[in-house]
C-alpha cells in the first residue's frame, strides 16, 4: 500500500525492535508462536529505488526539498530521536543506512529539517501503487491511437473532427505530464494527482493565450464550441435591491430579504474560505484578504453590478458568517494537522481491518506538515513578498467576476465552477512553493513551477479583461472612494518607510550612543588601574604614619 515517497529505503535486511528481557526472534521459530508475537517482524523494504523502477510515480517532494527535511526522528540527540520518546515501528530499519553507507547527511541527522516542519515516520513500503508505470501508460496510449487509426472510420464532420483532435491532443499531453513531469511539494494522495493539475495549468494557460489573441467578438463566439448556449450577452440583474433586514410592508414574510440571500453561494463562500485558509495557513493574512476584498466590492460596484450588495450582506453574511466561520474551521484543521503524528505504514503491515481502513482514509491527508511562518515585519523583502501575495490573491478573486462579465459566462455555468475547482487544487501547491522560495536561504533559487504558472494565469486573465472591455475598467472611481484608497496607500507607504528605514536608523543611533556610554564608563574604570594592570589594593591608600603603625614600609 502507499508509502511516503520521501522515505529512505534500506538494504533487504529484516530489522526488529527488541524489548528488555526478551530475546530477539529467530527465523526458525514456530509459526504459531510467531502469530502470537505482539511485535511482528516487518518485511524488508525494497532496495533503493531508481528513476527507472519507481521514480515517475513514487518519487516525493522531500527527496528534492532535502531528504532530512521531513525525515523521521530528527529533533533529538545524535541518533535523531527525541529524548525519552518511544522508538516507532520500523525505526531501526529507517535509521540504518543502506549497504553500509554512512548514516545521515552532511551536517548530521536532521540537518535539513526546519523547525516548523513535522517529523515523519515511514516504514518504507514500496507497493505497486508507487511504482513507475511509464511503459504501461505508453502501451495503452499506443493501443488507443492504433485503434482510432486502423479500426475506426473518420467522420466527415470537420467541426467534430476538430473538437476530437484538440481533446485527443490534450489527453496525450496529460498522459505525458502525469508520468514524466517533475514532482511538486505535495505527495498525497499521490504525486501523479498533482502532476495532473500541473499539466492542466499548462493547458489552461495556453487556452487563455489563444483567447487573448482573438478579437472580442471571435473570442466570445469561440466559447460556443465549448457550449452552444454561450456567446450571448448576459441579462441585466438587480443585485442590491431592498436592503431592509425587517420589511414591515411584507406581512407574510418580513425577513424575505434575508432568505433571498441564503442561496447556494452561502455554502460556497464558507467552503471557499475554509480551503483558502488551508492554503495561506495564517489567520491574519486570511482576515486581511477577506476584509480588503469587501472594500474592493464597495469600490468597484459602479463597474460590475453584482458587486452591489447590502451592507449586512457585506459585513455580516460574508465577513462574519461565511468567511469568518470558514477561516475559523480552517485554523482548527491546521491546528490538528500540525499536532498530528505522521506515521506511515504499509497496508499489509497493519494487522487489523480497522487499522487498514484508517490507513486508507489517511492516504488523503498530507504526508507531512509545514507550519507557515510568514513574518512580514521581519524584513523589507518579506514584507514586499507578503504584500505581493495578497495582491495576487485579490486579483485572482476579481478575475472570477470580471471574466464572467467580459466573456458572457452565466454565474451558474459549469466553466465558472471548473475554474474554481482548478484554483483550489493548484493554489495550495503554489502557496507552498512561494513559501519555500521565501524561506530558502540559498542565494540562487527559482520559483516553483506551479507558482510560476498560477502567476502567469492570473496576469493573462487580467489582460483578457483589459482587452475585451476597457470601457468598464476605465470608469473613474467616485471621488470619496479614490480619497479613501489614496489615504490607505499613503498610510501603508508611511508605515513601510518608518518600519524598515526610519526605525532602523533610530535603533542604530540609540545602539551607537549606548556603546559610547559603555565605552566611557569602561574608560573611567580603567583609569583607576595601576601600572601593572591591577586595581589598587587596600594598602595603596595608606600614608607614611599609617604604614608605620601597620608595619608596612612607607612608599618613597
Amino acid at each position: 500500500m502507499p508509502r511516503g515517497p520521501g522515505a529512505r529505503t534500506t538494504s533487504p535486511t529484516t530489522h526488529r525492535l527488541s524489548s528488555p528481557g526478551r530475546p530477539p526472534p529467530l527465523r526458525s521459530r514456530d509459526p504459531a508462536e510467531r502469530a502470537r508475537d505482539p511485535f511482528p517482524t516487518l518485511p524488508a523494504p525494497s532496495a533503493a529505488r531508481s528513476r527507472g523502477d519507481s521514480g515517475a510515480w513514487g518519487r516525493g517532494p522531500e527527496e528534492r526539498l532535502g531528504r532530512g527535511a521531513m525525515r523521521r526522528g530528527e529533533r533529538g540527540g545524535a541518533d535523531g530521536q527525541r529524548p525519552g520518546s518511544p522508538v516507532p515501528v520500523g525505526k531501526a530499519s529507517l535509521e540504518e543506512p543502506p549497504d553500509g553507507a554512512p548514516a545521515g547527511r552532511a551536517g548530521g541527522p536532521g540537518a535539513g529539517r526546519r523547525s516548523n516542519e513535522s517529523e515523519v515516520y515511514d516504514d518504507g513500503t514500496n507497493t505497486f501503487f508507487w511504482r513507475a508505470h511509464t511503459l504501461t501508460v505508453l502501451f495503452i496510449l499506443t493501443c488507443v491511437l492504433g485503434y482510432v487509426t486502423l479500426l475506426e472510420e473518420t467522420p466527415r464532420d470537420t467541426a467534430y473532427n476538430t473538437k476530437r483532435g484538440i481533446v485527443a491532443s490534450i489527453l496525450v499531453f496529460l498522459c505525458f505530464g502525469v508520468t514524466q513531469a517533475k514532482d511538486g511539494p505535495f505527495s498525497r494522495p499521490h504525486p501523479a494527482y498533482w502532476r495532473f493539475w500541473l499539466c492542466v495549468s499548462v493547458v489552461y494557460e495556453l487556452f487563455l493565450i489563444f483567447i487573448l489573441f482573438q478579437t472580442v467578438q471571435d473570442g466570445r463566439q469561440f466559447l460556443k464550441y465549448v457550449d452552444p448556449r454561450l456567446g450571448v450577452p448576459l441579462p441585466e440583474r438587480d443585485y442590491g435591491g431592498n436592503c431592509l433586514i425587517y420589511d414591515p410592508d411584507n406581512k407574510t414574510d418580513p425577513f424575505h430579504n434575508v432568505w433571498d440571500k441564503l442561496d447556494g453561494f452561502v455554502p460556497a463562500h464558507f467552503i471557499g474560505w475554509y480551503l483558502k485558509t488551508l492554503m495561506i495557513r495564517d489567520w491574519w493574512m486570511c482576515t486581511i484578504v477577506s476584509v480588503v476584498f469587501e472594500f474592493l466590492e464597495y469600490s468597484l460596484e459602479h463597474q460590475l453590478p453584482n458587486f452591489s450588495e447590502c451592507w449586512w450582506d457585506h459585513w455580516i453574511m460574508d465577513v462574519l458568517v461565511c468567511n469568518g466561520l470558514g477561516i475559523y474551521c480552517g485554523m482548527k484543521t491546521l491546528e490538528w494537522l500540525s499536532l498530528k503524528t505522521y506515521k506511515w505504514q504499509g497496508l499489509w503491515n497493519i494487522p487489523t481491518y480497522k487499522g487498514k481502513m484508517k490507513r486508507i482514509a489517511f492516504q488523503f491527508t498530507p504526508y507531512s506538515w509545514v507550519r507557515f511562518e510568514w513574518k512580514p515585519a521581519s524584513s523589507l523583502r518579506r514584507w514586499l513578498a507578503v504584500c505581493g501575495i495578497v495582491l495576487v490573491f485579490l486579483l485572482a478573486e476579481l478575475n472570477t467576476f470580471y471574466l464572467k462579465f467580459v466573456l458572457w459566462l452565466p454565474p451558474e455555468h459549469c466553466l465558472v465552477l471548473l475554474r474554481l475547482v482548478f484554483f483550489v487544487n493548484v493554489g495550495g501547491v503554489a502557496m507552498r512553493e512561494i513559501y519555500d522560495f521565501m524561506d530558502d536561504p540559498k542565494p540562487h533559487k527559482k520559483l516553483g513551477q506551479q507558482a510560476w504558472l498560477v502567476a502567469a494565469i492570473t496576469v493573462t486573465e487580467l489582460l483578457i479583461v483589459v482587452k475585451y472591455d476597457p470601457q468598464t475598467l476605465t470608469l473613474s472611481l467616485p471621488f470619496y472612494i479614490s480619497q479613501c484608497w489614496t489615504l490607505g496607500s499613503v498610510l501603508a507607504l508611511t508605515w513601510t518607510v518608518w518600519r524598515f528605514f526610519l526605525r532602523d536608523i533610530t535603533l542604530r543611533y540609540k545602539e551607537t550612543r549606548r556603546q559610547k556610554q559603555r565605552s566611557r564608563a569602561d574608560g573611567s574604570v580603567d583609569g583607576g588601574v595601576d601600572g601593572h594592570g591591577h586595581p589598587p589594593g587596600p594598602d595603596d591608600s595608606l600614608g607614611p604614619e599609617e604604614a608605620a603603625r601597620e608595619g608596612v614600609p612607607a612608599p618613597n
